[in-house]
Order: structure tokens, then C-alpha cells, then sequence
């Protein structure tokens, strides 16, 4: 479960065997479940949407003037994250980083309408919803922006009020644990019960500074390589199979 050829080899019994056991491994003890919204979720920057709201931002800050509060790397980067970041360490906590920040708000509520859900994820949130785990999502979006999409599947009541998404103190995103650890505390979760589900490796990264258990969910090859190289050991390129466990490892409990 942690190569690419171990995805491909995916329809080999013995592969699926070893996948399911060591998913199950991974989730028995679970009683808390953290989401990464982007990726493990739905798709909020499909295809090249991402680059396009980066370059919308660096317009924003041209046609202020603004231009030269970015490198000209970040002035060509196709994420709006790190565009944000750029400046938010130009002028940290400024009337700047606040517009430019709602702007990338506005950005992510418009794309809500659009956005498509992960392959089987609606299924896998409430059946571990309730079976009794509880979820959160910790993630660098806007809790606004997951907040509609949450109500646009009718998740809302599987998470509420677990949301924490990016705030104003923008040197708290991830890979800094700040959310993992707001969502920890306010569940009184144990990081030894916990599992965070993500497909960055910031999310790793976040989830290891927070002690949390993490599952990679990495959709194509790039994606997987990345995780790996930031140290994820457990990758699913699917979350069918952490569906069909979680739901056998709930109706065991329920027996």
C-alpha cells in the first residue's frame, strides 16, 4: 500500500489481502478521524484552476502596485497558498494579508458550486460518522468555503462544528500542526486514537509535529512519490478499500 506498483498490483489477491490488513491495522483503534479538505474530500482546483486563482492573485497585487512584495519565482507559482504566504511574510498580520486572504475566500466559495466529490468519500464519512468516530477537518482552505460544501452533500452534521481551516495568522498553516492540534483539543482526542487523512506532504508533516497516525490518499503517481518522500508509510490511491474496512470494522464492534 505505500508504492505505485503496489496500487497497480492492486487486483492481485494477495495485494488486496495485504492492503485490507493493514488498513485494519491502521484503523481499529480509531475513535477520531481528521480530514484534509482539497483532495481527500472533493476537488476544489481541478485541473489547472489552482494556477489560475495564483495568477488572479498576483494581478490583484499588480494592479495595486504591488508587484515587487513577490519574488519572481512566487510570481510564476501555480499555488495560491504560497502566493498568500509570500506576502503575508512581506507585511505579516497587515490590512494587505487580510484582502488578500478574503480574496482567496472568495475565490474558494466560488468554486464550491463546482467542486467534485472524491470517489467514495460521502459513503466513508457517514459510515464512520456512524459507527461512532468522530470527524473534523483540518485544513488550510477556508472554513467558509468547507462550511458550504459540507452543506451542499448534507455532511454538515457528521462534522459540525469540527471545521478548522485557515485563519488570519497565515505562519499557522500546514504544515504547522495549529489545526490539528485546535481540532485535538477541542475533541479531547488522544493523538494515539486519532487518524488524519491526507494528500499533501504538509498534511504528513503536520499530522507527525501533532503525533496523529496519517494515511495518505495519493490519486496519481506524482502525488504518491511526494508523500513517500515526505516519509508517509500508508498510501491508498483509492479510499474503496478504507471504505469497505471501516465498514467491516464497524459491524464487527456493532455485534
Amino acid at each position: 500500500m505505500t508504492s505505485d506498483s503496489t496500487q497497480s498490483d492492486a487486483t492481485h489477491p494477495g495485494a488486496v489481502d495485504e492492503e485490507t490488513e493493514t488498513l485494519r491495522s491502521l484503523i481499529t483503534s480509531v475513535r477520531f478521524v481528521l480530514f484534509d479538505f482539497d483532495g481527500p474530500i472533493c476537488h476544489l482546483f481541478p485541473g489547472d484552476t489552482a494556477k489560475r486563482v495564483a495568477e488572479a492573485q498576483v494581478r490583484w497585487l499588480e494592479e495595486r502596485g504591488l508587484r515587487d512584495l513577490l519574488a519572481d519565482g512566487v510570481r510564476e507559482e501555480p499555488d495560491p497558498y504560497k502566493v498568500l504566504r509570500a506576502v503575508d511574510l512581506r507585511s505579516p498580520g497587515s490590512d494587505l494579508v487580510a484582502e488578500l486572504e478574503e480574496h482567496l475566500t472568495q475565490q474558494e466559495l466560488g468554486l464550491v458550486a463546482t467542486a467534485m466529490p472524491t470517489a467514495y468519500v460521502d459513503p466513508l464519512i457517514r459510515t464512520w460518522s456512524a459507527v461512532g468516530a468522530r470527524l473534523a477537518v483540518t485544513t488550510n482552505n477556508s472554513p467558509r468555503a468547507v462550511g458550504r460544501y459540507l452543506a451542499s452533500r448534507g455532511l454538515t452534521e457528521c462534522f459540525a462544528p469540527h471545521v478548522y481551516g485557515r485563519t488570519h495568522d497565515l505562519h499557522l498553516l500546514k504544515p504547522h500542526p495549529h489545526c490539528v492540534r485546535r481540532a485535538l483539543d477541542a475533541m479531547g482526542a488522544a493523538p494515539d486514537e486519532t487518524l488524519m487523512i491526507g494528500d499533501a506532504p504538509s498534511d504528513h508533516v503536520a499530522a507527525r509535529a501533532a503525533g496523529v497516525r496519517f494515511l495518505g490518499y495519493a490519486r496519481n503517481a506524482r502525488k504518491a512519490e511526494r508523500l513517500r518522500a515526505a516519509g508517509a508509510t500508508h498510501l491508498v490511491g483509492s479510499l474503496e478499500p478504507l471504505l469497505k474496512v471501516v465498514y467491516a470494522v464497524g459491524d464487527i464492534k456493532a455485534r
